[in-house]
Order: C-alpha cells, then structure tokens, then sequence
C-alpha cells in the first residue's frame, strides 16, 4: 500500500471523526444535563431519608428521656410504698432490679446524690445489714455493692461526690432537715407541704450548708454545663479522641444551605419550635423509713422488718433532666430534686461507647443510609464515632461526584443536644431513571461509535480495492508484458533464423516455460472471478492419498526442474493409505500455486530445494506442505499474505514476479474443500500447510 492510500486513510478518518463529534458533543450535553437532574434528586431523596433516619433517632431518645423523667423522686431509693400510703405496703423500687435492667443503652447504674454529697443507690438500702435480712443472696449482694462502689468511684474521680466510706444516715439524721415520724405504726401524718412560692435553695444556699472545709459537689453538677467547663471539655477531647473534630474530615457543606461547622439557624429554629418545652414538674410522694430490718424473709414481698416502716409524705419539684461529658469519659444524665429547701441530684452513668453504638448503631445499619453513607456523632464538634460501613455491590454503579459531601446535618433535642449527626455520601446510587439515561447514553455511544467504524471501514475498503486494483492493473500489466516480449522476441529470431542450433532448443524451452506462466496466471485470474461470481463448481470426491500426491507431482517437478530447484516428495506410512475429499484440480491448482510462491521467494536462497510432503492430522485430517528455504516472512504480513491483490513489496521497487492473487485464491479454494491454510516460519524458509478432511 503506498502513502497515496495512508493518506487518503488518515483524511477519511479525520473528516468522519470530526463528523462524529460534531454529532456526539450536543448529545452528551444533553445526556450530560438530564443525568445531572437525576443525581441531584437522588441527593435531595436520599437528604429526606437522613432526616426521616435522624428524627427517627431523636424520637427514640426523647422516648428514652422521657421514660426517665417520669420516674418518681423515690424510685431512686431501695424501697418504695405500694398503693396508698396509708396502706403502709413497702416494695423495691423499679431501679433495685439487678442486672441494671433499663432500655437506656449504655447504663451502667442509677444514683442520688444528697445536698452533703453523700451517695446512694437504688441497688441497696442506706443500711444495708445483713444481706439475707434483705432477701438477697451473698453473691447478688456482693455483685450489688461492687456495682455501687464503681458507681461512686466514678464520681468520685470526677469530684462529683465526696470520697471515703458510703454514708448511709437516714434522711431524718442529715442536719439541716425536718421529718415528722407517724407516733403510732401504721399510720401517716403529712408534712407541711412546701408552696409553690418558696423559694429553692441556691447553689451559695447548699454550700453553705456544706461543711466548712469542702465545696459542695452538687455545685459541681451545677458546673457540668456551665460555658467555661464546656471550653475545658471540648479541648480535652479534642486532644485525647482519635477520631479528630468534624474539620478534620474534610467535608464539604456546598450543597447545605447551613454554615459549614453547624446546622443552619433556620433549621435550629425550626427544631426548637417542634419540641415540647422542658420544665420542671411537682410531685406528691409517701417515704417509707424503715428500722433495721431482721427476721425471716420473704424473697416475694421482701425483707420483714422488725418494726412498722415510719412514713411521710411531701411534695417535691423535679427539674428537667441534664446530659453532660465527665473528665473520665463518662455520660452523666441527672436531675435536681427540690424537697423541704434541700437540693438532691438524681440520676444515672452511661459507658460513652456502648451508647453512642445503641442509639444509632441498629437504625443506621437497617437504612440504605448505611450502603452510600458515613455517619458521624459528634459532641460539642468532637467526633466521638464514625460508622462507615462501605460502599454495597447494590450501589456500585452510582456516581461519586458527591463523596465527601454533606448530605444532612443535624442536633439532636434537649438534653442531648450538644451531640450532632452529619450524615456524609460515599457514593451517591443513580436516582430513578438513572438507568434508562444510562442506558440510551450507552445506545448512543454505540450507535455513533458503530456509526464511525462501519462508515470508516467501508471507506477504507473503497480505499484499499481502489489501491488493489491499481496494482493489479500494474502487476498484471508487468506480468503480461514482460512475457510476452521475450516470447515475441526469441520467435522473430527463430523465424529470421538468426540463431545457431544449439541456441534454439534453449529459446524453445524459454517460450514453452513463459507460455505456461502465462497460463497459469490467466487460469488462477479466470479461476478468481468465476469463485467471486460463484460459478465454480466443486466436484468434492474421496482420493487416496497417494494417487493425489502422484497426479501433482509429475506437474511439480516439471515446474521446479524449469526453475533449476530440486523437488523432494515425502509421504508418511500412516497417510499413504488415507482418502481425502477434495477436488483433484482444485488441489492441484492450489499445490502448483505455493510451489510457484515457493520457487519465486527463495530464487537466492543457498539451498534451492522445494519440499512437498504429506501426513495425518488431528481430528481425522491429512495435513498436505509445502516448504521452501527462502528468507521466509514477516511476521506482520503472515495474515495479509492471504488478502486478494496483497504483496508484500512496492510495486514501483519489487524485485519478483506475481500479482497477488496466487495465494488469496489458495484460501479460497481450500475454504471450498472444508479445508484450512496455515503459513509458519521454519528456519530457514517458510512452510505452507494444507489440512484437508479424511473421507470416513
């Protein structure tokens, strides 16, 4: 092929691509923009979804608060009254279970805290006694003031209480208060309720009722919240957690409307205009104080007491719950407690991670939030939890364009709402009708890519044929030509009979030699264009090897003993005595063929030997060869050699004879056989193979 055709290649190419291009770039806009729609309605579905997720979470938590806050005052204590007061029925309390049973995840145990800092717990009386008094058994009483001892081994080291030994006093005994006992067992006598405009006892108030030496620990609870701890908290955090604060994830909030640390205030207004206000309640109550219980015990009703329980009732206010981070890594949910002028703190510990993990952890996981999504908990901007559950093969074909954004941010209600959920995309999954865009991109692509290789191809076979048959043009006038004067010029001096007798046999041999060449060339020329109009008929027929490959020898070895090549002929035992089906003149049409290859390839070869050999094949065929010793081919061409009017050399600098179609016409007459041809490089030359059918 000369650079005429690579040119002409190379524009066709350019003209259609910018063709193509001119079609496709509209179209990919168009695609681009409808499939941009449908991801921002997957980000503002899957948005909806983490909010519907978050409140879902916030509710359950309120739930929780809520289940909290109507705990009565004496709940907190060992023993509660049953029914009425008068009744004089005392039962434990709902939080003297052990286990800790509650469905506030992460608890570890419920407290009270006195207005002295003195601590007790709902999991034993202030006066424990003997543990069988109490219907307890050793090991549970034991596991119950290991508990206790925890309890206030945490606060203690968070200076929330006072250090030492359990204070266990009764109620009656703390200075500073008034208890009016029943005279006669059984029997109740109220105390002076407090009215509703006495005032409560101040933080300085309850100090001061604190020994001298000590600040009061409930001072400390009022300290818990208060701006400057909170500073203290948030940077001790920010040093000791692992996780970094919500910057260091690199979010991007470009496509939330809220700032970009925070929910927006809008959405903070609108929050705390849908949440019930939290205020504090009255409550009416019966304390029992019992005597040292001994006696027998009744592990159903309880411990029996030696004496009747003393009972008193009063009214107390109840302040809302509060949440708050401990020096120790602690929860902390309390409450403040006002009876008779004196402040009580109630409420319960709570282990950081097992909490963080039970609020969110199941709803999270049983949303599609957790296959596209991380989800962080932060508290006062420190990430304390980061659930990233990867990307699930369901979503795989989604975009990523979102990664790393914001997809919802939000805080959750009071007390809990230093905590914020930032909900982060992964990988954003296709929105509905994402994939018939996905599907009609991929058919356009398609359509314009088939569109260029089909119009390309046909243009580049117009191309090559018109190439092709300009060297055909051009070899076939060389082959014609180049004959047919020496065969005129050796006959015009034989007939002028200017040549001696020893010349003329030799100008015979030459004119018979050209004259068969000729022949040759005008059969495998008529032979091609009878096979492209589909006027050969093949008499396909069963022929024993042997009188096949004697039928083409006497022609083969005419040809190369005229071409001064030596011909050798090998055929192997277990083939001689095979038939095969084929067409005897087409196969001696396609051996004479690669012989004539053979002779004109390896002409200055040292060794000029032509072999023509035979033997069986796999699967029930004869593998007919023809091998030369000539420089052999390159490896490129081994595929082309095949094409109708292909050479592997310049028409205008070839230095052999031939017109490229010798071997395109071997192909196709052994394709007509059923057969195959294959070309391999031996060392030195080059070997053809026929492999034809055996006859059954």
């Amino acid at each position: 092929m000369d650079s005429t055709a690579e040119i002409s290649k190379k524009r066709l190419g350019r003209w259609l691509f910018l063709f193509f291009m001119a079609l496709a770039i509209p179209s990919g806009i168009l695609i681009q923009q409808a499939y941009s729609q449908l991801k921002w309605q997957a980000f503002h579905q899957h948005r909806l979804i983490a909010e519907e997720l978050a409140a879902r979470i916030d509710s359950n938590l309120r739930r929780l608060i809520d289940q909290e806050e109507s705990r009565s005052f004496t709940d907190y204590q060992f023993l509660v009254l049953e029914g009425e007061a008068y009744l004089n029925l005392p039962q434990r309390s709902p939080l003297s279970i052990f286990p800790v049973s509650t469905s506030f995840p992460g608890a570890i145990g419920y407290f009270q805290v006195d207005s002295l800092g003195s601590l007790s717990t709902p999991l034993l009386p202030r006066q424990p006694g003997n543990p069988s008094a109490l219907g307890l058994p050793a090991d549970e009483f034991q596991d119950r003031f290991a508990l206790e001892n925890r309890i206030r081994g945490i606060l203690s080291r968070n200076k929330l209480v006072n250090n030492g030994k359990p204070d266990r006093l009764r109620d009656s005994e703390a200075p500073g208060r008034q208890v009016l006992l029943s005279p006669q067992p059984g029997k109740v006598e109220l105390e002076k309720a407090e009215s509703q405009d006495s005032p409560k006892t101040s933080a300085e108030d309850i100090q001061t009722l604190a020994p001298a030496d000590s600040i009061s620990p409930q001072a400390a609870f009022d300290q818990l919240n208060s701006l400057t701890r909170r500073n203290e908290v948030r940077e001790k955090i920010q040093k000791t957690q692992k996780q970094g604060t919500i910057g260091d994830f690199n979010l991007d909030y470009s496509y939330q409307s809220g700032s970009a640390n925070a929910p927006s205030a809008e959405q903070d207004n609108k929050k705390t205009a849908s949440e019930p206000k939290r205020i504090a309640r009255k409550e009416r109550i019966a304390v029992a104080e019992p005597q040292a219980p001994s006696g027998r015990v009744d592990l159903e009703s309880g411990p029996a007491l030696q004496d009747e329980p003393r009972i008193h009732t009063f009214e107390s206010e109840i302040d809302p719950f509060e949440f708050s981070l401990l020096d120790s890594g602690h929860f902390v949910l309390f409450r403040k407690v006002w009876r008779d002028r004196q402040r009580y703190i109630q409420g319960m510990l709570i282990e950081q991670h097992p909490f963080l993990n039970g609020i969110v952890s199941t709803a999270f996981d049983d949303s599609p939030l957790s296959k596209m999504s991380d989800l962080i908990i932060a508290y006062q901007g420190t990430v304390f939890s980061a659930f990233k559950r990867g990307v699930s093969l369901d979503y795989a074909p989604g975009t990523t364009e979102f990664a790393g954004s914001v997809l919802y941010q939000t805080r959750l209600s009071p007390p809990l709402n230093d905590f914020d959920l930032v909900f982060s995309v992964t990988r954003l999954p296709p929105g509905p009708g994402s994939e018939l865009v996905f599907w009609i991109a991929i058919v356009l692509v398609g359509v314009l890519a088939g569109g260029f290789v089909l119009m390309y191809r046909t243009g580049v076979v117009q191309i090559t044929m018109g190439q092709q048959q300009r060297n055909f043009v051009s070899a076939i006038s060389h082959e014609l030509k180049t004959p047919l004067t020496s065969i005129r010029m050796y006959s015009e001096m034989l007939r002028e009979g200017w040549t001696s007798e020893e010349k003329k046999i030799a100008y015979y041999d030459y004119i018979l030699s050209e004259s068969e060449r000729l022949t040759r060339l005008i059969n495998n020329v008529m032979q091609l264009a009878k096979l492209g109009r589909g006027e050969v008929r093949m008499e396909i027929k069963a022929v024993p090897v042997g009188t096949l490959m004697e039928e083409v020898r006497q022609k083969v070895l005419t040809q190369t003993d005229a071409a001064g090549f030596q011909f050798v002929l090998s055929i192997s035992s277990e083939a001689q005595g095979i038939e095969v089906k084929t067409d005897p003149d087409a196969f001696t049409q396609i051996i004479i063929n690669l012989v004539d290859n053979a002779i004109k390839f390896s002409r200055k070869s040292d060794r000029r030997i032509i072999e023509l050999g035979c033997g069986p094949a796999p699967a029930g065929s004869v593998r007919f060869s023809v091998r030369d010793y000539g420089p052999g081919i390159v490896p490129d061409q081994m595929k082309k050699i095949f094409k109708l009017f292909y050479r592997a050399e310049n028409e205008l600098t070839r230095e052999t004879v031939g017109t490229g179609i010798g071997l395109a016409l071997v192909r196709q007459l052994a394709n007509r056989m059923q057969g195959r041809v294959d070309v391999i490089n031996k060392s030195p030359g080059a070997e053809f193979t026929i492999t034809l059918p055996a006859a059954s």
